[in-house]
């Protein structure tokens, strides 16, 4: 065999045994009870896992080790604040901007003595283990030590999003039997809303010291008691804990739910202990050293996961707000820090929304600076792209330490410069974000996928896998199996992929609905092995190397006049890509022959677009009327739908531009920014009929 023959197979046989291997690393077949269907495993375990520790089944015996082993090491964080200023805007409104100082940190010693307090103050006011405590209030250090005082004393805690509306806020309460209340200034004027309304509320306790001159009156029917002072009275006069075990119901996670009253969930500390011990197998060399910026809504299983994910690791957690985030961020005075850049994080969580608010900032001033500047970014992006893709001619080694140093150098600065790992979940993460977080921050970002219902455990894909539009193998703790849909012509056997709605088994699928059977028995299975499997109406298809890929949803399909199947959630995520939308909901009319949409758009682009085009406008309201604005916005999602090789029928015939932002305070969106569908359908119901009038 000469040496060109040599030349030419000694490289294939190299890449298809990097293929093999590469197929084989991330997921394998798993042989599994149940619904017929394609099931994979994680390839690196035997079987599911539920929990990294031998002698730790719960979230009160995982917290208690770390507190013991980690005493001495920092794992709280809150920013003083020094002051709160209006300041006042072109337009003649004003704005609260805020001041912040430095952290301060507490200890996990520390942290363990104001839990073990709080949990026997709970106890000294009457609260009993067989009563439910519920935590109505945004992300704060005080947030997770009521969470943890209450694992100590076995109660089951109901999370409720800060944002949710008055009768979902009624229901959730009232249907828990709620007995106990920890919430913040701003939520306790809620509760005085619809205090009349509560059925089971004894006790109010205020994490801040300033509450309403009203709050205590009798007439509400309540003890209202402030988080110092519950937590002084459990130092005075301690109370041995009393522990839940692995099967004891930890958490009842309301959703903010995108249709109709939220669902309770409920967890065991045993489901929950099993995802954070999963994640820990996979996020690399995650430990004391890692600092963790939390901003999400602890309510979203997300954040609650995170948070316990870094406390059990021996992590620091520093706590701020969306709208503290950055230096540029709406709330942050003018000249001072954001949360990141004064907590320098090493790990975040993130929902795509987020991120592409941050890239959105990013492109808009390099475009701003033009010049020498853009040309430098825009090389540096290319070259570092082409590497990404596995091209040789891209940026590698030390021209990749180069072009960060001059050019990235800036951006990693925004998330405090220096973030090595980022964990998307929530909703789909669009490729130009992805590629945007490789390059700019130069990290890793693992798309995750999964569920309140599964403890936020699903997939989670690997910190070396730089494709995009996948969301990973399963996690150690699950089996996900993609069951044939018929209707919407998806079968496990597929080819060249099995297809077919994606069904997790494992040690983190939750009990179910409470108080809610009929729909407990829609979506939750137990097969003849005793794994418990919950049905998520998302479909999904398995890549050769066992990653799954997210490409439709059964809710979300809707059926044209002429028969043609449209998926809403996929074309929203496709045009959500163009700079002018913020958010978006497709909206199709089994009657009609073509789809409309719903976008709330960027102020800033299209802004931007109008002052370059030369167009006068009083306000963002009148230019979205404008039908320039309209055109150049629908030329746009035009251009996202060819990127993305939609059919002509999936793409939005006519749109709606619409100046207000849909934020959770709205309640247009879910605490997750996931947007509630029917809720928009009907607060906007004149505004679609137009679009089919027209």
């Amino acid at each position: 065999m000469n040496a060109y023959v040599v030349g030419l197979i000694v490289p294939i046989v190299i890449l298809l045994f990097r293929t093999s291997t590469n197929r084989k690393r991330r997921g394998s077949p798993a042989d599994v009870g149940g619904d017929p269907g394609y099931a994979v495993r994680n390839h690196r375990f035997a079987s599911v896992i539920s929990s990294a520790w031998e002698d730790v089944t719960t979230l009160a015996e995982m917290f208690e080790h770390s507190c013991r082993k980690h005493h001495d090491k920092l794992l709280l964080g809150t920013r003083e604040l020094i002051s709160r200023e209006m300041e006042a805007s072109s337009d003649g409104r004003t704005f609260e901007k805020l001041h912040h100082g430095d952290y301060k940190w507490v200890t996990y010693g520390n942290v363990f003595e104001s839990v073990s307090n709080f949990a026997s103050g709970l106890a000294n006011i009457g609260h009993v283990r067989e009563e439910r405590a519920a935590i109505y209030a945004e992300t704060r250090e005080e947030w997770f030590i009521a969470l943890q005082a209450c694992f100590r004393r076995n109660v089951t805690v109901v999370t409720i999003y800060a944002s949710l509306g008055e009768e979902a806020l009624c229901h959730s309460l009232n249907e828990t039997e709620v007995t106990t209340v920890i919430c913040g200034r701003k939520e306790l004027k809620s509760l005085l809303h619809i205090s009349g309304q509560l059925d089971y509320v004894k006790r109010v306790i205020c994490i801040d010291n300033d509450v309403p001159s009203d709050a205590s009156s009798a007439q509400h029917g309540w003890k209202l008691t402030s988080f110092s002072d519950v937590e002084r009275l459990g130092r005075e006069n301690p109370v041995a804990a009393d522990l839940p075990l692995s099967a004891d119901v930890a958490v009842i996670m309301y959703t903010s739910g995108s249709t109709g009253l939220p669902k309770g969930v409920m967890m065991t500390h045993g489901n929950i202990v099993a995802t954070v011990s999963a994640v820990m197998t996979i996020i690399p060399n995650l430990g004391t050293n890692d600092v963790y910026l939390a901003y999400l809504p602890m309510a979203h299983i997300l954040e609650l996961v995170a948070e316990n994910l870094l406390s059990a690791v021996g992590g620091s957690i520093g706590y701020g707000t969306p709208l503290t985030l950055t230096d540029t961020s709406n709330k942050v005075k003018k000249g001072t820090k954001g949360d990141a850049t004064a907590l320098m994080p090493t790990v975040m969580a993130s929902v795509p929304a987020i991120l592409d608010r941050v890239r959105d900032g990013v492109f808009k001033k390099v475009h701003a600076k033009g010049g020498f500047s853009k040309k430098l970014f825009d090389l540096a992006y290319a070259r570092r792209l082409w590497a990404i893709n596995g091209s040789w001619f891209g940026a590698w080694g030390l021209e990749k330490a180069l072009w960060n140093f001059f050019v990235f150098k800036k951006v990693q600065a925004i998330l405090g410069g220096r973030i090595r790992f980022i964990l998307c979940g929530g909703a789909p993460l669009a490729a130009d974000t992805q590629r945007f977080i490789n390059i700019c921050l130069g990290a890793p970002i693992s798309q995750g996928y999964g569920l309140t219902e599964t403890c936020a455990g699903g997939a989670f894909s690997d910190f070396d896998d730089t494709s995009v539009g996948r969301v990973g193998p399963p996690i150690p703790c699950s089996y996900i199996k993609l069951v044939d849909w018929p209707e919407g012509g998806y079968s496990s056997t597929d080819l060249p992929m099995p297809r077919g709605e994606i069904v997790i088994g494992g040690s983190n699928i939750t009990l179910g609905y409470f108080k809610n059977d009929e729909k407990t028995r829609e979506s939750y299975k137990v097969d003849e092995r005793g794994i418990r499997w919950f049905y998520t109406g998302d479909v999904g298809r398995f890549h050769a190397d066992g990653v799954l890929e997210i490409i439709d949803r059964k809710k979300d399909i809707v059926k044209l006049q002429h028969g043609e199947y449209v998926s809403l959630g996929k074309v929203e995520a496709a045009l959500l890509g163009s700079p002018f939308v913020d958010n978006i909901m497709l909206y199709a009319d089994s009657f009609q022959t073509y789809c409309v949409a719903l976008v709330a758009v960027s102020h800033s682009a299209l802004s931007e677009w109008a002052s370059k085009q030369g167009i006068s406008y009083s306000d963002h309201s009148e230019l979205c009327q404008k039908e320039e604005a309209v055109k150049e916005v629908h030329a746009s999602l035009l251009t996202e739908a060819k990127k993305a090789r939609l059919e002509k029928f999936e793409i939005p015939a006519k749109v709606k531009l619409l100046s207000d932002p849909w934020t959770p305070e709205t309640g247009l969106v879910t605490g997750a920014l996931k947007i509630k569908r029917d809720i928009i359908r009907k607060t906007f119901q004149e505004e679609l009929s137009k679009l089919y009038a027209k």
